[in-house]
């Protein structure tokens, strides 16, 4: 089923699966220590959490997040229990998914693509930018927003029993009950839309929680790549798993079917079950070597705050690619939603980090060919943004690898 208004032409650049809309929070410490106060949420009482369950789950799970620096994404059993924090605090409703933040960058560098979503409504047809194609797996409108919350480096919130949280630094946090997402429906039409493509980016199989189902969802989506042209490149982008072990069943059914599989750092210590020093080449390089023997990708792309690496048969060929993502991902940063042409040119005049610098040079004399690595961009800024980095990082990657294409045919 399709609920585009028009079918959409032939697209070099398919990006699915999913989408959303996002509440993009401001950031309040005195709101969060209100309500830290009204739910008698002390130092003892903070968790991450699972499956967020209740208000209280939720303020714990953010706190536990902010006390620890990093990012993620959890589920959330009732919209209703979302709503209830996000209307907390000020925020404005955005577009989100990795897929749909990934067109949005590629758009703003005048870049189009098409779109597979799960869902839509009045946001979505407006927001969308008219070289933004898309084809939808649902017919009625039907979306629940996303909680984004993103919290400064320095962010102090104080506990029912007196104690303080600071965060040491900038993130951000997805908390999502979201029904089209978590069925993750394929479009009759996907195949169609493929048989044309030579770029596809993989993405949102991390929502669903119905193990069956994605079964049947793995299924269904190999059909559908059995229409892709043979030398087309398809790129998977990892994420948080609601149902911890569900990435083994999508790991198992297409990982043979993918040329890049990227994750960020969250991902990537997830893998390894303990935290890495981003900085320290050995225990990147043992983490690589950990997680290999879980994703069996031809080859891994990670990315971080301070480098992007390109790992395994193609690493060679992927550094131009690395440097897309990451000066996109810098463009965003810098300056969010305002992210164009100019803006991104003027993120290449930018210097790279030198312990980024550093460190990619000491991984590259201790894995040799098998290995891409590029530092990060120094960036300076009293207003960073922090929310769809990683998304903007794949859509420079992936504008990276369809110019190539292009390029390729023209030559």
């Amino acid at each position: 089923m399709m609920t585009s208004s028009t079918t959409p032409s032939p697209s070099a650049t398919v990006l699915g699966l999913g989408g959303c809309l996002d509440y993009e929070t401001v950031w309040d410490s005195a709101v969060m220590t209100g309500l830290a106060r009204d739910h008698g949420i002390g130092r003892d009482d903070l968790v991450r959490g699972d499956v967020i369950e209740t208000e209280r789950d939720l303020v714990r799970s953010i706190l536990a997040f902010v006390r620890d620096g990093v990012g993620g994404e959890r589920a959330v059993a009732s919209h209703d229990v979302v709503e209830a924090v996000a209307g907390r605090h000020e925020r404005r409703v955005t577009l989100g998914g990795t897929s749909v933040r990934a067109a949005l960058a590629m758009s703003a560098v005048g870049i189009p693509s098409t779109l597979h979503l799960v869902a839509e409504d009045d946001h979505v047809r407006a927001l969308l930018p008219d070289d933004v194609e898309y084809i939808c797996s649902r017919d009625a409108d039907a979306i629940n927003p996303h909680l984004i919350m993103q919290f400064p480096a320095g962010a102090r919130v104080e506990l029912a029993d007196g104690t303080v949280v600071e965060s040491q630094r900038a993130n951000r946090l997805i908390y999502v009950c979201d029904p089209p997402n978590r069925e993750m429906a394929l479009a009759d039409e996907l195949g169609d839309l493929l048989a044309t493509a030579q770029v596809f980016l993989i993405s949102g199989f991390n929502s669903m929680t119905d193990q069956p189902m994605l079964v049947r969802r793995m299924r269904e989506l190999r059909d559908a790549m059995e229409r892709l042209p043979a030398e087309a490149t398809v790129v998977f982008e990892d994420g948080g798993y609601h149902v911890p072990g569900f990435e083994r069943i999508v790991i198992d059914a297409i990982t043979d079917r993918v040329d890049v599989y990227g994750m960020n750092e969250d991902e990537l210590q997830a893998y390894v079950g303990r935290p890495v020093d981003l900085l320290d080449p050995v225990d990147v390089a043992a983490a690589l070597r950990r997680v290999r023997t879980i994703v069996p990708a031809r080859t891994l792309v990670v990315h971080t705050q301070h480098w992007a690496l390109a790992h395994g048969t193609a690493a060679a060929t992927m550094a131009a690619a690395l440097e897309g993502g990451i000066d996109m991902a810098s463009a965003r940063y810098l300056h969010g939603d305002g992210l164009d042409i100019a803006r991104l040119a003027s993120v290449r005049e930018v210097p790279r980090q030198s312990a980024g610098e550093e460190f990619s040079l000491r991984l590259a004399a201790m894995l040799g060919t098998d290995v891409a690595c590029v530092a990060a961009r120094e960036l300076v800024t009293d207003a960073p943004t922090t929310i769809g980095l990683g998304d903007a990082f794949v859509g420079g990657l992936v504008a990276s690898l369809a110019t190539g294409v292009a390029q390729g045919r023209s030559s």
